[in-house]
């Protein structure tokens, strides 16, 4: 979805949100339990990736001489630093229904913090080779953030996920994460090209972005139902087909596919995509959010 957007830009802050898990059941799609553990994989991949995302950005702030742009890293910061710990409390919960994840999390942490670490693998790279390590992570996170608006965008938008019997609970905490992503679409992208991005770095980041997601996505998808306790089998292309293109549950695969040419055209800007209208609209009746600015939690 791309909607003509660009002159909204609006002040980016943390809003300090709490959810209550306990009613929340295992399959919180009802009668669906594999689109419920496709969705579920962003929990076990957002606890460890947005804490890096964090740490990275901090550490190159002080190179931040836009103080527009400066304004907007630190509310990036606090953001994802609140979605870090929402995915997490997820896992608890996840835990406490007898699915264990700490396999699958433990090879997400090792990718973040070895693999993508200032010292990969604990390399002592020189000077020059640690200036363009950073900036190819920081061209990494501008793609992977890319998809985060544009599935931010979608789930705004899925009426189908709307249905009663569906636990509102982490409908509202999807929905709060997804219009705060469209929120802050463009800081990623703006600091990757402040600090020498550019264009051939967008595309050498997206290339290894894609295949990693995709592969992620699968494996995790797989080990969730594998460990789903009521035994719901393996997952079906069959299932996502009609859960995405029958149901309008999860985004279809064409949908997904043209996510990468739009971020790969050489005029592309992140607020081409989706609307800060629509984000700021569900923020304003999200319980969570709505509690948040109350004081309520």
């Amino acid at each position: 979805m791309t909607t003509a957007d660009t002159d909204e830009r609006i002040p980016i802050k943390a809003r300090r949100v709490r959810f209550d898990w306990q009613e929340t059941p295992l399959h919180w799609v009802a009668d669906d339990p594999q689109t419920t553990h496709t969705i579920n994989v962003l929990h076990l991949l957002l606890p460890a990736g947005e804490k890096w995302f964090v740490e990275l950005y901090r550490q190159v702030l002080p190179q931040v001489t836009d103080a527009g742009l400066r304004e907007d890293v630190k509310g990036f910061i606090g953001q994802e630093a609140t979605h870090s710990r929402a995915h997490a409390a997820v896992l608890d919960h996840l835990a406490t229904q007898n699915v264990a994840t700490t396999r699958y999390t433990r090879r997400i942490e090792w990718l973040f913090d070895r693999l993508l670490a200032d010292r990969p693998i604990g390399l002592r790279l020189p000077r020059p080779l640690r200036r363009e390590w950073t900036r190819h992570r920081l061209a990494l996170i501008a793609a992977i953030e890319h998809f985060t608006a544009a599935l931010g965008a979608w789930l705004l938008d899925a009426e189908q996920l709307d249905r009663p019997d569906n636990d509102p609970v982490m409908m509202d905490m999807l929905r709060w994460h997804a219009a705060e992503e469209v929120e802050h679409r463009s800081v990623a992208f703006e600091l990757s090209e402040h600090l020498g991005g550019g264009y051939f770095r967008r595309l050498v980041g997206m290339l290894e972005v894609v295949p990693a997601l995709l592969y992620l996505w699968i494996v995790g998808v797989a080990f969730l139902m594998k460990g789903d306790p009521t035994g719901p089998g393996r997952p079906r292309v069959r299932s996502y087909l009609r859960a995405s293109l029958r149901a309008g549950r999860l985004p279809g695969p064409g949908a997904l596919a043209r996510m990468v040419p739009r971020y790969l055209r050489p005029g592309y800007h992140p607020l081409q995509e989706a609307s800060t209208a629509k984000a700021q609209a569900y923020l304003a009746r999200s319980p969570a959010a709505t509690a948040a600015r109350s004081g309520a939690v």
